[in-house]
């Protein structure tokens, strides 16, 4: 709840146009997935290769597979949020059709196992019906709640938080902080160039002033840099030398506590919690 608390109240902070706009999105990528979901449930033949590539998988690639999805909600809740200068999501950041459709079905069999796992201890065979029920029922109780802001944005911020705790238990520390990846090649050659003017800058990194009129780098967060001390900085580590803005990177699970740190820290903030 407390998390659920936190991620509504950061996008509570959005500009009403922005808020419309999310809410409105929101809604398209779930009935989107909705309908995805009941394509799958609705066809013998499709459930059937879904359901035995989910069996092929190991359970470390069933993680990186909710961890996809859970990245692909995450670009998705923040994107109002970011800097215009940041560049979309790498591609090895994001989810392809046919891990999308896994992806749900898992989430979705993990939800039935949760709510009515009677479903689930039948054979194989008699799934489909079963959960194809079940499915139904829930998008007409979603549906129910009506089309505004809450009702619309408070299912998906449940299903990202399900999603959050599944990878944060089967993936252990690779969501916690405090580990150093590079930034994103592609967000480093995104970086613009800027003149020094009317002196008195100098590099966080060499320590020495930056001349008035020379060409220098700044990040998103506005801090200015050399660009022979910010770019090797930068192929080690993601965060500002000042600041400790962090740059997108290539890195699934990193990119998940990035986005997430960006939520949880407005979140607190408009509930008066000072950060996360």
């Amino acid at each position: 709840m407390e998390e659920e608390t936190i991620i509504m109240a950061a996008l509570s902070t959005l500009a009403p146009p922005k808020l419309t706009d999310l809410t409105g999105s929101t809604l398209s990528l779930t009935l989107h997935h909705h309908s995805r979901l009941s394509s799958l449930l609705c066809s013998p033949s499709l459930f059937s290769l879904a359901l035995h590539h989910l069996h092929s998988l190991s359970l470390t690639r069933k993680t990186l597979l909710i961890a996809k999805l859970l990245l692909s909600s995450l670009h998705h809740l923040t994107r109002h949020f970011h800097p215009p200068t940041l560049i979309p999501p790498h591609p090895a950041t994001t989810i392809t059709r046919r891990d999308l459709d896994a992806a749900l079905l898992l989430v979705f069999l993990c939800d039935v196992h949760q709510q009515n796992p009677e479903i689930l201890r039948k054979p194989h065979a008699e799934w489909r019906e079963g959960l194809r029920k079940h499915c139904s029922e829930t998008v007409l109780r979603q549906s129910s709640v009506g089309v505004h802001y809450g009702g619309v944005l408070l299912p998906y911020v449940e299903m990202v938080i399900r999603c959050w705790r599944f990878v944060g238990v089967m993936a252990g520390c690779a969501v916690k902080g405090g580990r150093e990846v590079a930034a994103a090649p592609a967000a480093v050659v995104a970086l613009p160039a800027v003149e020094v003017r009317g002196g008195g800058d100098w590099c966080a990194i060499c320590r020495e002033k930056m001349s008035e009129g020379r060409d220098v780098c700044e990040l998103p967060c506005e801090h200015l840099f050399h660009w022979m001390c910010i770019l090797p900085w930068l192929k080690k580590t993601n965060t500002c030398p000042c600041c400790r803005f962090q740059l997108p990177t290539e890195d699934v699970f990193c990119e998940i506590e990035r986005l997430w740190s960006v939520l949880t820290k407005i979140g607190s903030g408009a509930l008066g919690g000072g950060g996360s």
